[in-house]
C-alpha cells in the first residue's frame, strides 16, 4: 500500500472508531501538522535514527477543511520500519493530528526512560503492514456492472482512457495500478472472446 496525502490512506490493520465528543486541544490544523513534523524531527535526533518518507494522510483538501471523515494517518519510515500512526478518535481533523503529535512525543518519553529497544517494541505495533491481497475482478477495475454487456472495442477504449491515469509516469499513477489495469484488460478480452 502506498500512502497518499489525499484521500486518506487508512492502514488495514487498525480498526476505525467512532469519534468521541470533542477534545481539549486548542490547536489549529497548520500548528498541529507543524507539531507532528517537529516531534518526528526531535524523535530522529533523540534516537539517532533517520525518519523519512513522511506522509500525513487525510481527507482535507483546499476546498474542504472539515471533511466527513476526520481520520488522519501519519506514515513514515524510521529505524528500518515502515510505520503508521492513525487516529480518528476526534470529530476534528486538527485534533486527530494533534493526538498523533502526542503519541510520537510519548515515544520520545519511552526513548529517554526506557531506551530504543522499548520504542522498537512499541513501533512494532504501529508497523504499516502490507494490505491483504484482494484481487478485483476486471469488471470492478473498469467500473462495469455485473451484467453490463461489453464489446472488445469499448473495453479497449476504456483501457486507453484509464491507462493515462494509472501509468507509472502519470502524477497519480503507479506500477501496481497499471499492472492491475492491464491484467484486467487481458482477462476481459479472454472472457468476451477476443
Amino acid at each position: 500500500m502506498s500512502p497518499t496525502a489525499y484521500p486518506l490512506t487508512w492502514p488495514h490493520n487498525i480498526p476505525r472508531s467512532k469519534p468521541a465528543a470533542k477534545s481539549n486541544f486548542r490547536t489549529g490544523l497548520s500548528a498541529a501538522i507543524k507539531n507532528v513534523r517537529g516531534s518526528l524531527q526531535l524523535f530522529a535526533q533523540d534516537s539517532g535514527k533517520k525518519v523519512d518518507a513522511i506522509v500525513i494522510s487525510s481527507n482535507v483538501t483546499l476546498g474542504e477543511d472539515k471533511p466527513q471523515d476526520p481520520g488522519v494517518a501519519v506514515w513514515f519510515t524510521g529505524d528500518g520500519m515502515s510505520v503508521c500512526i492513525a487516529v480518528d478518535r476526534y470529530p476534528k481533523v486538527e485534533d486527530n493530528v494533534q493526538a498523533i503529535h502526542h503519541i510520537i512525543d510519548g515515544r520520545r518519553t519511552e526513548l529517554r526512560h526506557g531506551g530504543l529497544h522499548i520504542v522498537r517494541a512499541t513501533f512494532t505495533g504501529f508497523q504499516a503492514l502490507p494490505a491483504p491481497s484482494t484481487k478485483r475482478s476486471w469488471r470492478q477495475v473498469f467500473g462495469f456492472g455485473p451484467n453490463e454487456p461489453i464489446s472488445a472495442s469499448y473495453l479497449k477504449e476504456r483501457y486507453r482512457a484509464k491507462s493515462k491515469y494509472t501509468h507509472p509516469d502519470s502524477p497519480n499513477g503507479s506500477k501496481e495500478d497499471f499492472e492491475e489495469l492491464t491484467r484486467a484488460r487481458d482477462e476481459a478480452l479472454r472472457e468476451i472472446g477476443q
